[in-house]
């Protein structure tokens, strides 16, 4: 293995060009394929952390998947029942504080319980329907993202005055309102109340931008017409990877309906395995270019090394051994083009980090995000050092195939 290992540096060494053409080659298709990786998934990794932050991890509403069993399918097995309710069904999350309570002793993250009611906000005699969200701004503050989406005023200001409301800058302007003008909400049920808007926030989404208000829960309650109504309790853990398995486990105990980031984001997640695979195709175009490199390259150098090959067979030398030679040439090359790579990779994910744009949802100046992680380059660096050693077999084959009498018969 010592001999193969010689004669190959030898051949390297003495096409100093070529190899240095080769390793380049091999470099260009590693770090540019770095450099894309890292971007797209770091583009993808910031879009799920922003998604995960502007959210609850969990949401628990007052919903039910299923309905509740009856007494009679509970005794009967042959019993069941469809499409069952009741002429009047009280809304809201049944004893809520308990609830609340028995969650914080083992969810590890904060818990906030609203009151959500639909309205119509009117103010200069412009309309406009709206979702109110009830908040208690003590504990808004560990679920969600609300207080650093204000344009003007504070979540506390919801104390500082009577059915004090805090809009979406689109709903805003939709009717022509501002942070002290006093504005008319009014249910379907007839509840009518007089509101002061304290704040204007701003999160980015403009479906909510355009029809969200909050306010606080007592205010929230009061146009739902049921005192201590809470219909939505929402969370923000520790890990929000484990939000299904918590969210499984909620709707175990309590029966409601309880839906994690994933599942209410799961089109954008199913958009991501797209995604991937585009990412992934088109890493794998620029190391199959690459690695065309390398063919030609040791293509050339078998076509010159021939009289060669057939001195090394004419000296009893297996096919095996002369192959063997070029292979590992080849991963030499290979090699060398992968510690470059990785360094040009590098340097080229330092370039593009450097790279400042205007973020549309918040208007502020931020930098492209990279994501570094090892296992691209051992992966990258895998399929490429394949790809050089499958490139250099095919020519290599068929080289050392041909008899030796043939090659020095057509050299002489």
């Amino acid at each position: 293995m010592n001999l193969v290992f010689r004669i190959a540096l030898t051949h390297v060494r003495a096409r100093a060009r070529q190899t240095l053409v080769a390793v380049a080659g091999v470099a260009t298709g590693v770090g540019f394929s770095i450099m894309m990786a890292a971007m797209l998934q770091g583009s993808q990794q910031d879009f799920i952390r922003q998604l995960i932050n502007a959210m609850p991890h969990v949401t628990v509403s007052d919903e039910r998947r299923k309905p509740t069993p009856q007494p009679s399918e509970t005794f009967y097995d042959s019993a069941e029942i469809h499409g069952l309710t009741p002429q009047a069904r009280r809304r809201g999350i049944k004893n809520p504080l308990a609830t609340m309570a028995s969650l914080e002793g083992w969810v590890p993250g904060a818990v906030a319980p609203s009151a959500k009611v639909q309205a119509i906000l009117r103010y200069a005699s412009r309309d406009v329907g709206a979702s109110i969200i009830g908040i208690e701004p003590r504990r808004e503050t560990k679920v969600s993202n609300l207080s650093r989406q204000l344009r003007q005023g504070t979540l506390p200001a919801l104390y500082r005055a009577t059915n004090a409301m805090i809009l979406g800058d689109g709903l805003a302007e939709k009717i022509g309102a501002r942070v002290g003008s006093n504005i008319t909400v009014q249910t379907s049920e007839g509840v009518r109340l007089n509101a002061q808007v304290v704040g204007l926030f701003h999160s980015g989404v403009r479906a909510v931008d355009e029809s969200t208000a909050y306010t606080l829960v007592k205010t929230g309650q009061i146009l739902s017409q049921q005192i201590g109504l809470v219909n939505e309790i929402r969370l923000r853990l520790a890990d929000a990877l484990a939000a299904p398995q918590t969210a499984a486990r909620i709707e175990r105990e309590t029966g409601y309906k309880s839906v994690a980031w994933q599942e209410a984001s799961e089109d954008l997640l199913n958009a991501f395995v797209v995604r991937n695979v585009i990412m992934y195709t088109v890493v794998g175009a620029i190391l199959l270019v690459a690695s065309f490199g390398t063919y030609n390259i040791i293509s050339t150098i078998t076509h010159e090394k021939a009289r060669d090959i057939a001195i090394m067979k004419s000296f009893g030398m297996k096919e095996g051994f002369v192959r063997s030679i070029f292979l590992v040439e080849s991963m030499i090359i290979g090699g060398l083009g992968i510690v470059a790579g990785w360094v040009m990779g590098y340097l080229l994910c330092w370039a593009v980090s450097k790279i400042t744009y205007t973020n549309p949802l918040n208007g502020e100046t931020q930098a492209i995000y990279i994501y570094y992680a090892l296992a691209y380059y051992l992966a990258i660096a895998g399929v490429a050092l394949i790809s050089c050693t499958g490139a250099a077999y095919i020519p290599v084959r068929k080289a050392t195939r041909v008899h030796p009498v043939d090659i020095i018969r057509g050299a002489a």
